[in-house]
């Protein structure tokens, strides 16, 4: 069995669980955050929304991957890879062929599902035997400074997942990596891109259904976990653009008046009928967004690249020094 490093214990993800379930039921209007979504069956059920026609951004992102993976090993040179919400590590290994072959020592998966990622690592191990992995269980929100990388490190956070927070936690977020971040450091951002409304719609809310059951899951994962006694089948599924800020958002509506009780915070959430619920955000940028949005959490562009269509980007960035001007391209962008 191969060791993982731990910092988060067990009782760390129920207390964070009822944390915001507390808040987030009790705030007007109602709002869930997206991570609760990711129970064993919220998992099987997101990686089948990424084999959907609809939903573009895997796709997209393993194209970029595949076509640059090669420029990113020698922009970087990287010797360790610190790639935060690892899961599965299937767009992973794109970058590690690459990385691998420039001379990558250090594989670092972070994820806070301790199992999976144990499993998701041991395949990797086997597969890679002249890499060391080391697997850390961690909330990457919260331990970004208690993860241990290596030299000339890369952080990479894939899939868009950025689009989660709002801005001001973006902010945060990214000022906090940059704050991990040495000279001869750099980071890789994966995040989709503004495009037609209807087709962002469609990638949230595929004709199947698939993205309905992932939505309702977060209901099911309170249900077991904070003896609650939703009834997932009494909320329909809503996806939303936001033009004003530029984000998706997925929302669960009550069909009815109804009551909701969750026994382990003695309380119980009253809907209205037609009340809508928000469980994710999914921001969708502009480059000159990202550009702009990178600079403030100091950081110099490097390099941006899109897969054919433009739909979904890649961005490398660097931490920005005394040295640097305040305009933050490092010569033109490469986009393609």
């Amino acid at each position: 069995m191969m060791r993982i490093e731990h910092f988060l214990k067990p009782e760390d993800l129920e207390e964070a669980l009822r944390a915001d379930v507390a808040a987030g039921l009790t705030a007007e209007p109602k709002t869930l955050p997206p991570k609760w979504f990711y129970d064993d069956r919220g998992s099987e059920l997101f990686t089948e929304i990424t084999r959907l026609e609809e939903y573009y951004p895997t796709r997209r992102e393993r194209a970029i991957l595949a076509a640059r993976a090669g420029e990113i090993a020698a922009l970087t040179g990287a010797r360790t890879l610190v790639e935060l919400g690892a899961g599965s590590g299937e767009k992973t290994r794109l970058l590690l062929d690459a990385l691998g072959a420039a001379g990558l020592e250090t594989y670092v998966p972070v994820d806070v599902s301790g199992d999976y990622l144990v499993d998701a690592a041991e395949k990797i191990a086997a597969e890679y035997p002249g890499l060391e992995v080391r697997p850390v269980a961690a909330d990457y929100e919260r331990h970004l400074s208690l993860i241990r990388g290596g030299p000339r490190e890369l952080v990479a956070f894939l899939g868009g997942t950025i689009g989660n927070m709002v801005p001001e936690e973006r902010h945060a977020f990214l000022s906090a990596i940059r704050g991990t971040l040495g000279p001869d450091d750099a980071l890789l951002l994966g995040a989709d891109l503004v495009k037609d409304e209807k087709r962002l719609v469609r990638a949230y809310d595929d004709e199947s259904g698939v993205t309905a059951e992932f939505n309702r899951n977060v209901l099911r994962v309170i249900n077991g976990h904070l003896d609650a006694d939703f009834v997932p089948e009494a909320f329909d599924h809503v996806a939303v653009w936001d033009p004003e800020n530029e984000w998706i958002e997925m929302r669960l509506r009550s069909r009815a008046r109804q009551e909701a009780r969750i026994g382990a915070l003695d309380l119980s959430v009253h809907f209205a009928d037609g009340e809508e619920m928000r469980t994710e955000i999914s921001a969708k940028f502009r480059p000159e967004r990202l550009e702009a949005e990178l600079a403030a959490a100091g950081y110099a562009l490097a390099a941006f690249w899109t897969d054919p269509e433009g739909d979904f980007s890649l961005t490398l960035a660097r931490p920005r020094g005394d040295h640097d001007s305040e305009k933050t391209s490092a010569g033109p962008l490469t986009v393609g």
